[in-house]
């Protein structure tokens, strides 16, 4: 059979078990819907019992691990699926029954390279957690430490590659049917780009050594939050197919009643989730995305400890810089500012007016300043700004929607630790620290020494190229053409050197200076 008989039948297949559940309802209603789609979609449940309430998350669990993995990415696109498909896909934690032990038993020791009574001195068979990729296992190493082992699904890279080429396969003819209808509503969401995003992150999480990599990263850079704790990594133990890292010994912030036995201070734990986001988002530019309440366990001094480093998000310094003045735009009602960021990001076309974006963003952000999350959030406001993202044309930033995701899922965990805690109030000291210690003149001061000191130490070999391209009479032969500056001749080469030498010492001067006053 070609690939598109292929991929059509695997579409059926899943369509028709995705009608059953009433999850395809939404797109068979959806006035920007293409019409072959439509059809596609009306065959599917043709002689289906369609229940009257959707049951998304049960009809992805019942197509298998890649679905289920693929309804926890449409859960961060409400935009696409519909503010109650995206609440009802957020169940997809932790889904699937476990496996035997003994279909695990070799994978785990071909992952080790040895056999598991050499690595454990004891080993629980019985899964504390099952999810559409991996499960997890309590041991005991040989040298006597309580440890967790994630182990890979066998067969669940391929599994999720024929999926994936479907997905892509899939995407792609949506995408052609929405242009050639001229519709272009389908194409400004991007589903290649969504298919794409869902590929690089599974990808990250059927490699283990990935998620080990991304939890010693954040451990380093969560050393300033120390009530925010990531498990070490036991690297002896570890491999593509197998991941062996610290055991935590908590309490899992869904469960209030043994919070409250405890002792904990829920208030203080809701407090310190939100700042250890925000570091990691904001400060460092590398979050964990999936801290749902199952990933999350309270420790007996207060701290929190993450599990599960498969989904992290990564923004670069522009977006940070970007993401903490809107914040601070929003926190603040300078809609006029976080217009302009918009359009100077490019999130917005510049045939947009600014005015009109910031009475837009005005309507979104004023209703909820000053109240308590149990009267507004983040998720509600995030709603309020998808529905005005077609007015202005905006297309998707697959960067953000990750992050816009866990901003929700934060949201919910901290609320339900406290349903008084005003995110807004709990952000706002930590976003003004940072935009003044990022973007005030302290940082511009720091930046022109730091660029001026990559300057001058660049000059010795740019005086000795210069040298060369313009050498005395009888001198060697030139260098090859200069690549990393272009070269204006102003009497001759040391007469450029001499300048650019005194440009930068007058600048370095005058920089020590302006500290030094």
């Amino acid at each position: 059979m070609t690939h598109a008989v292929v991929h059509t039948w695997r579409l059926l297949k899943w369509g028709r078990t995705l009608a059953r559940y009433g999850a395809l309802q939404g797109l068979e209603r959806d006035v920007n819907t293409p019409p072959g789609l439509r059809r596609l979609v009306r065959l599917a449940r043709l002689g289906a019992r369609v229940p009257a309430q959707p049951r998304y998350a049960d009809a992805f669990e019942a197509i298998g691990p890649a679905a289920v993995k693929f309804g926890q990415t449409l859960a961060t696109r409400p935009d696409i699926v519909g503010d109650e498909a995206a609440l009802d896909l957020l169940r997809l934690q932790d889904a699937l029954p476990p496996l035997p032990f003994e279909a695990l038993r070799p994978q785990i020791e071909a992952g080790l390279g040895r056999p598991i009574a050499a690595a454990f001195s004891s080993f629980d068979e019985t899964p504390i957690g099952a999810a559409s990729i991996a499960q997890v296992h309590r041991a005991v190493t040989t040298d006597g430490r309580t440890v967790a082992v994630k182990v890979l699904r066998p067969g669940v890279e391929e599994e999720f590659a024929r999926a994936i080429e479907t997905y892509e396969w899939a995407a792609a003819q949506i995408e052609a049917q929405d242009i050639k209808g001229g519709g272009g509503e389908i194409s400004r969401l991007q589903p290649r780009l969504v298919i794409a995003t869902f590929k690089r992150w599974t990808a990250r999480e059927l490699d283990l050594r990935r998620e080990a990599a991304s939890a010693s990263e954040l451990a380093e850079s969560m050393a300033a939050e120390p009530g925010f704790h990531v498990p070490a990594i036991d690297w002896q133990r570890s491999s593509g197919k197998v991941l062996t890292l610290e055991w935590i010994d908590g309490i899992k912030l869904s469960n209030r009643a043994a919070l409250a036995a405890a002792g904990l201070d829920r208030q203080l734990l809701a407090k310190t989730l939100v700042q250890a986001f925000l570091r990691q988002a904001i400060a460092d530019g590398f979050f964990h995305a999936d801290l749902h309440q199952g990933n999350l366990f309270a420790l007996p001094d207060n701290r929190i400890a993450a599990v599960d480093f498969g989904i992290m998000g990564r923004i670069d310094r522009r977006a940070r810089v970007w993401l903490a003045e809107i914040l601070y735009g929003l926190i603040t009602g300078n809609y006029r500012r976080v217009a302009e960021i918009h359009f100077e990001a490019g999130y917005v076309p510049p045939h947009h007016d600014v005015a009109e974006f910031a009475t837009a963003l005005r309507a979104v952000g004023e209703p909820m300043r000053g109240l308590p999350v149990k009267d507004m959030s983040i998720g509600m406001m995030l709603d309020s700004l998808f529905s005005i993202t077609r007015d202005f044309d905006m297309v998707t930033q697959p960067h953000l929607l990750l992050l816009q995701k866990t901003m929700v899922m934060v949201e919910g965990v901290a609320t339900a630790l406290d349903p008084d805690i005003n995110l807004w109030d709990t952000a706002q000291p930590f976003v003004e620290d940072w935009i003044r210690t990022e973007l005030g003149p302290e940082a511009a001061i720091a930046d022109r020494i730091v660029a001026d000191v990559k300057t001058l130490y660049r000059l010795p070999e740019l005086v000795r190229r210069i040298e060369a391209r313009f050498p005395a009479p009888g001198g060697a032969p030139p260098l090859p053409p200069l690549r990393e500056i272009e070269i204006v001749r102003i009497g001759g080469g040391w007469r450029y050197a001499a300048v650019a030498l005194a440009t930068a010492v007058a600048s370095v001067g005058a920089t020590l200076a302006i500290l030094w006053w």
